[in-house]
Formats: structure tokens, C-alpha cells, sequence
């Protein structure tokens, strides 16, 4: 299990939300697999190309992640799983806001974002989903995959359309 794959208990309470095969185009490959894909990449920020085979070819984990931010499965995993662990009393709905005020540059506005870090030593497990329960992590989870979707969909918006 790599250190951006669902735990066990994540992917337990996730499986019940997830859509079905259509049986049109043959039997998916399995969500798990699939989805540990995803998040490796939203998490790494790896090109598809350079998925590691343990995902499954780099176009499969590629065309279910447009298909599903296309029709909106994200969004809808996410709610789901914010109302089931709101049902199971798990979540926590304090909300902490500052008021600082940090002006920067106009040029700033457009600036490029750095990589995230490598990861820790080999065999490290992340401090950052300690302590949280399974309901907590998959919430955070999926909330890094709609902020990516979210922002792709701004890019494409904001982008000149192409002419060939």
C-alpha cells in the first residue's frame, strides 16, 4: 500500500457511493485501483504518463478521472460522504476564521506553483491523516481531487479557445 492509497476503512465507506459500470464499453478496471491512482497524482503532481504501473495503464486512471469530473462524480462523492459522516456524527463543523489581510504584488496573481515536496523517507507513513478517522481522511481526500477538478475547469474557462 503506497502512501496515497485508500486505507481499508477509506475505501469501505466509499465503495457504496461509487457509480456502476454501464456494461456499453465492457467491465471497468477496479475503482480502488483506479482511485489510488488519482489521488496519487492530484497528490504528487506526477504527468499521467509517469503513473507507476500499480495503477493500471496511465490512459485508463486518466479517462475515468475526466469522465468523472466531467459529469460530476467528484462533487457528488464528495457531498455523499460529507452528509454519511455528518449522519455518523464524525464530522466536525467548527469553523475557525482569520482576518489577516496579505497584499502582494499584481504580478503575483498569475505566478506559477512551485511541485509539492517529495515525499519523507521510504516506508514514512504521513503524519498529516494521523489521529483522523476514516470519514475525516476520505473527506480531505476527496477534497484535494474537487479543488484540482475545480481549478481545471477554471483554466478552461479562462482559456482562448484553439483554432486548427
Amino acid at each position: 500500500m503506497g502512501r496515497c492509497d485508500l486505507s481499508d476503512a477509506e475505501w469501505v465507506r466509499l465503495r457504496p457511493f461509487l457509480p456502476v459500470s454501464n456494461r456499453r464499453c465492457g467491465r471497468w478496471r477496479d475503482h480502488r485501483q483506479v482511485i489510488d491512482g488519482i489521488l496519487h497524482r492530484v497528490r504528487t503532481g506526477v504527468q499521467w504518463h509517469d503513473l507507476p504501473e500499480r495503477f493500471g495503464t496511465w490512459k485508463t486512471v486518466y479517462e475515468r478521472h475526466r469522465l468523472w469530473s466531467g459529469d460530476g462524480t467528484w462533487e457528488r462523492l464528495l457531498h455523499q460522504v460529507q452528509a454519511a459522516a455528518d449522519a455518523a456524527g464524525e464530522s466536525d463543523w467548527d469553523i475557525s476564521v482569520d482576518s489577516i489581510i496579505v497584499r502582494t504584488h499584481q504580478h503575483v496573481a498569475g505566478a506559477r506553483i512551485d511541485p509539492p515536496p517529495p515525499p519523507a523517507s521510504k516506508g514514512a507513513e504521513p503524519a498529516e491523516h494521523q489521529g483522523e478517522t476514516a470519514w475525516q481522511s476520505l473527506h480531505a481526500r476527496l477534497v484535494e481531487v474537487v479543488r484540482e477538478v475545480r481549478a481545471w475547469a477554471a483554466r478552461a474557462a479562462g482559456s482562448p479557445p484553439s483554432s486548427t
